[in-house]
Formats: C-alpha cells, structure tokens, sequence
C-alpha cells in the first residue's frame, strides 16, 4: 500500500469518527468484541440498541456507558441502556462485530459500525459494502465462529 493510500485511509477513518482518543471508557483487553483500540469503546462508539430501534447507526454518548463483556458500551439514551443491560446478548452484535463473510472463511476481520444489516434478531456488521450486499445467511458463520473465537483474546 502506498503512502498516499494509507494517508487517505486514515483520513477516511477520522472523517468518519472511527479514530478517537481516549474519552472516558477503560481499554479492555478483550478482543470479544470489536473496539476501538484507543478507547476500549465497542462498536467505536455507536448504540447497540440503535440499530434495532431507529434502525440506523448513532453514536452514543461518552456519560451514557455500560459495562458487559469486558467492553464499554456507549448509548445514546437511558432507555437505550437499560434495554441493552436487560439483554444485552440480543443487541450486542453477531460475532462480536466481526464481518460474517470473513468469520465463515476462518478470519476475525473487524466490521465496521457503519456497514451493517439488521436481520430478524441480529445484528451484523460488515467490513465493505460488497460484502453486506452478497451477505445471504449465517449459518457458514454460525459454524466457523467458535474456532474463529478461539483466536482472539478473552
């Protein structure tokens, strides 16, 4: 790759919001779930609950956080939260954020918050819009994701 592609890429990655520097949540050291590196944030810092209940991406807000999984999550509302808190295994997201096209190949490759698709109960994030696009069903997904958990850190 070459300099000027990197420089547009993380240009591309600030203008979307997706590097930030520490805001108020504790790194984890889990790779359960797909966070931003700098903050520890899930979902680099996009509402779980969003995406079912307004049916896009939001960014949460920094005073609005839980803990579970060994990730902070941000939240857009209170409501938000408390729903997430009462169940959070239904809108946490499928795979842990990791693209279900790269998971049913063997991969953690990291959705991003912005690609994603609402299926009946699930939530899945994609790492390109190709991908989300040809997305047909999880079970090849649903197979692969317990080897590919065991690669990432608990």
């Amino acid at each position: 790759m070459t300099t000027f592609s990197l420089l547009r890429l993380a240009a591309g990655a600030l203008a979307l919001g997706l590097v930030a520097g520490p805001a108020g949540a504790t790194p984890g050291l889990s790779e359960r779930f797909v966070s931003d590196p700098m903050s520890g944030v899930a979902l680099y810092g996009y509402d779980p609950v969003a995406y079912f209940t307004a049916g896009r991406a939001e960014r949460g807000r920094r005073d609005i956080e839980a803990e579970w999984g060994g990730s902070a999550w941000r939240f857009v509302s209170e409501a938000n939260r408390a729903a997430f808190l009462s169940a959070p295994e239904v809108y946490a997201p499928a795979y842990g954020g990791y693209d279900p096209v790269a998971v049913a190949n063997g991969a953690p490759a990291a959705g991003h918050p912005l690609l994603f698709r609402v299926r009946g109960d699930r939530l899945y994030l994609f790492r390109s819009p190709e991908e989300r696009d040809s997305f047909a069903d999880a079970r090849s997904a649903d197979a692969a994701w317990p080897r590919v958990e065991a690669q990432l850190i608990p």
